[in-house]
């Protein structure tokens, strides 16, 4: 692994250093051989491989460019020997190396990715240790390729189809702040020098516009703390899984997003029963990939399967399956392809994901804008209120 290593020279230049080793005491005596002396060191936090300046380079690309040279007849040394040529990153190079090492230490290729877990995943490993049982990898690395591809292919909707929103509620959040910190103080001004009553509803906001804008600069802070609190609260429940349960409570949503993760399951039991893995290993595999919620009900259905009880059954009596994925898994268990089926059940919910991705938005868009467009025209009624009422005085 790397480790970010802060040096003091003889000459007491301070100077900052990316060391390669094992661990942090190896990386030690690296550094203090060179005549430096060790001020600070930390493991590099990295997440993923990195190419060219700030940018990354996926597991799915390395596995592409693996399986290219694999298929092309390379052995598996020479195919990593090949990609280390072509790189000119330190950290890759670096990541390559170990791999290269390890290989020629007599290792297993999955030993070598699993003593990197920060890069390597346990789902990627445990594909590459079934390939070594079959002496298949090329096949597992396009199962990997098309597992990955597909779910990034649903969660590209979803980004995609929030996109739309938050710009609609940046451009309408922004036009309300400058009516109400610039314009609306203006109009204040004037309507105070007419000497007319105002009606209620114009006379608060007015208010309202004057204490924005003389409060302008505490009101920004106060909403960049609310998004700095509101983004770090939704990482936090992501990682300890409120938002999932969140989600599951809302009426419509809740049993969308449970179809979701169900078919984020069956996808990944597929891949890996079709590379090999038993349905036991396949299930201890995907435990910390799923919500506690669904993790609960994996365990108890590893324990159901584990007693004798088919994979259908259990699944069904903890919650995991719906009605069309349920006689799907039955038809599998019958035939014997219960690998390709539980692909086939997750493509099918991959499809109604989609249509319903599509369905939500053409509804929701429209209502966003019409609620932005009634917040922007009130303020604007509300501004002209007085207006109207002296022209009708005065007609």
């Amino acid at each position: 692994m790397q480790f970010a290593v802060r040096t003091l020279a003889p000459d007491m230049s301070i100077a900052s250093l990316t060391v390669d080793a094992p661990d942090e005491a190896d990386a030690r005596r690296q550094v203090e051989a060179r005549g430096l002396y060790v001020s600070a060191i930390e493991p590099v936090r990295a997440a993923g491989f990195q190419r060219g300046r700030g940018g990354k380079l996926s597991l799915v690309l390395f596995s592409q460019e693996l399986l290219a040279l694999l298929t092309a007849g390379l052995g598996i040394v020479e195919g990593l020997e090949a990609l280390l040529e072509k790189e000119s990153t330190p950290s890759t190079r670096g990541v390559l190396e170990r791999l290269l090492a390890g290989l020629r230490e007599g290792k297993r290729f999955s030993g070598v990715l699993a003593a990197q877990p920060e890069l390597f995943p346990p789902l990627y490993v445990g594909i590459v240790r079934a390939a070594e049982g079959t002496s298949d990898l090329p096949r597992a690395l396009e199962r990997y390729i098309e597992y990955q591809q597909r779910i990034d292919l649903v969660r590209a909707k979803i980004v995609s189809a929030s996109i739309y929103p938050m710009i609609l509620l940046a451009v309408g959040g922004g036009v309300s702040l400058f009516l109400m910190s610039y314009v609306v103080p203006r109009f204040a001004e004037v309507y105070q020098g007419a000497g007319r009553n105002l009606p209620f509803m114009s006379r608060l906001m007015l208010d309202w516009g004057q204490f924005v804008a003389s409060h302008t600069a505490g009101l920004l802070v106060g909403i960049a703390v609310v998004i700095g609190t509101v983004v770090w609260s939704i990482r936090r429940a992501l990682k300890r899984g409120g938002i999932a349960r969140l989600l599951a409570r809302l009426p419509g949503i809740g049993e969308r997003a449970r179809i979701y993760e169900l078919s984020r399951l069956y996808l990944t039991l597929g891949m890996l029963s079709e590379g090999g893995i038993t349905i036991v290993g396949a299930l201890e595999t995907v435990q910390g990939m799923v919500s506690p919620a669904i993790g609960a009900g994996l365990r108890a259905a590893r324990a159901a399967i584990e007693s004798g009880q088919p994979l259908s059954d259990a699944f069904d009596a903890n919650g995991l399956t719906t009605p069309i994925s349920l006689r799907m898994l039955r038809v599998g268990e019958r035939t014997g392809e219960m690998g390709p089926m539980l692909t086939r059940s997750a493509a099918f919910y991959d499809g109604e994901i989609g249509r319903w991705i599509d369905r939500f938005t053409r509804t929701f868009e429209p209502l966003l804008m019409a609620a932005i467009g009634l917040v922007v025209g009130a303020i604007v009624v509300l501004l002209y209120m007085p207006i109207f009422d002296l022209a009708g005085d005065m007609s």
